[in-house]
């Protein structure tokens, strides 16, 4: 069977509804534990790019790990301290599949949490569902995450990588006189996925794709695909990159002069790994998919969630670069991980932590765009299911449009 895929749609009475939570009631049943779980400890395991052509998502797991270390500092997680085990893959699969064996057959990880990378991912995605071993809440947007029929043990947290596509196509053909396409993407599973879903966005007009050119994660530059972009006369640019061959598609489309309207995939729209090295005069009038907030964004100054997200860097991570909107998003997604955790009270088997996992519903998670929640269900893998659609503007981004939420289809 194929995955369910998710179209979006505007307007509130899109929402999702969903029955109320019911909270566990951890006194009811004797304490339960799998391997990497105790009544002192939780051990959760991760892989990221900690060095190579990915490296500027390390400030996802670094974020994770302090904030952590200030969940065990307040007491832990019903009284257990969370031991998170962060090993850098390079975004190398080959190396990601070394080290994921080494958490779960010698560590004896509870659950790998937020691994990053989709093809890193796949690598190991039969591997952890063979192993029964949680996959959760993986740092890709990938729609294969999304298979719980398959693949019950792997969870994704971001809107995924297909639905974003086709809301970029559809806007690019209503708003684009004589639309001509020329895409960049990644040659792997991320990069065909935003391929895939463009290409079903688009329908009828998919013969509007000018050109379509790839690279691999290890090249040192995009700079001669964007020529053969200019080349082509797109006016219109499918950016489906990662942060450093986003910022230097950006760079060089502006040495050449070329202006088309730019279309960024919401892996790469960071102010401060993407948009400032890019060059601000650049990336003017850039338009991506957005569930989170943006701390360089003034709107949210006086946002009580923004405040305590300021004050927590400031003690936690200080130094730290709040333009960077990597730490908004591993703040966001360990919030999740943490409550998941926290709602399995002292059942601590895996089977457990999945079942707490898909039962989410209309759960605020700090940091994402107010009227976006989390909703999941036994068959709906998707915890996040809306977007609003932004736009470079100044030195920040600037929302526009309606919340769009999910629909099943």
């Amino acid at each position: 069977m194929k995955t369910t895929r998710r179209t979006f749609v505007g307007g509130g009475a899109a929402a999702l509804l969903a029955a109320p939570a019911v909270a566990p009631n951890p006194a009811v049943a004797q304490k339960k534990y799998d391997d990497g779980a105790s009544d002192t400890e939780i051990k959760i395991g991760n892989t990221n790019p900690y060095s190579g052509p990915a490296s500027a998502y390390a400030a996802i797991g670094k974020t994770i790990d302090a904030y952590f270390k200030s969940v065990n500092e307040a007491g832990g997680v019903n009284g257990r301290k969370i031991r998170f085990i962060s090993l850098d893959d390079g975004y190398v699969p080959p190396k990601t599949v070394e080290l994921v064996r080494q958490m779960v057959e010698n560590d004896k990880i509870f659950a790998l949490f937020q691994s990053l990378g989709t093809p890193c991912n796949s690598a190991i995605h039969k591997y952890m569902n063979t192993k029964k071993v949680p996959q959760l809440y993986v740092a890709t947007g990938a729609s294969k995450w999304g298979d719980p029929q398959h693949f019950p043990w792997t969870m994704g947290f971001q809107p995924d990588y297909h639905t974003e596509a086709i809301i970029y196509a559809k806007h690019a053909l209503a708003n684009v006189k004589d639309p001509r396409i020329g895409v960049l993407h990644q040659n792997d599973d991320y990069g065909r996925d935003y391929l895939d879903g463009l290409k079903k966005g688009l329908g009828k007009d998919v013969d509007k794709i000018a050109r379509i050119v790839t690279f691999e994660a290890t090249d040192p530059t995009v700079d001669s695909q964007i020529i053969q972009l200019k080349d082509s006369g797109a006016n219109i640019f499918m950016n489906f990159s990662g942060p450093k061959a986003a910022a230097q598609g950006i760079r060089k489309a502006a040495d050449l002069a070329w202006k088309p309207a730019h279309y960024l995939n919401n892996v790469s729209v960071s102010v401060a790994a993407v948009m400032k090295p890019a060059g601000f005069d650049n990336a003017q009038g850039i338009i991506t998919a957005s569930y989170l907030m943006d701390a360089t964004d003034k709107q949210w100054a006086d946002n009580e969630e923004m405040k305590t997200w300021s004050a927590w860097i400031d003690k936690h991570m200080p130094g730290a670069n709040k333009a960077d909107a990597n730490h908004v998003y591993g703040y966001a997604v360990s919030y999740l991980m943490t409550e998941t955790l926290k709602r399995c009270g002292d059942d601590l088997t895996r089977a457990n932590l999945m079942k707490q996992a898909a039962g989410f519903q209309k759960f605020r998670v700090p940091l994402l765009l107010p009227g976006i929640l989390i909703n999941t269900s036994p068959t709906d893998f998707y915890p996040i299911q809306a977007v609003q659609l932004q736009r470079f503007k100044g030195e920040t981004w600037e929302l526009f449009g309606e919340i769009m939420h999910a629909e099943s289809s």
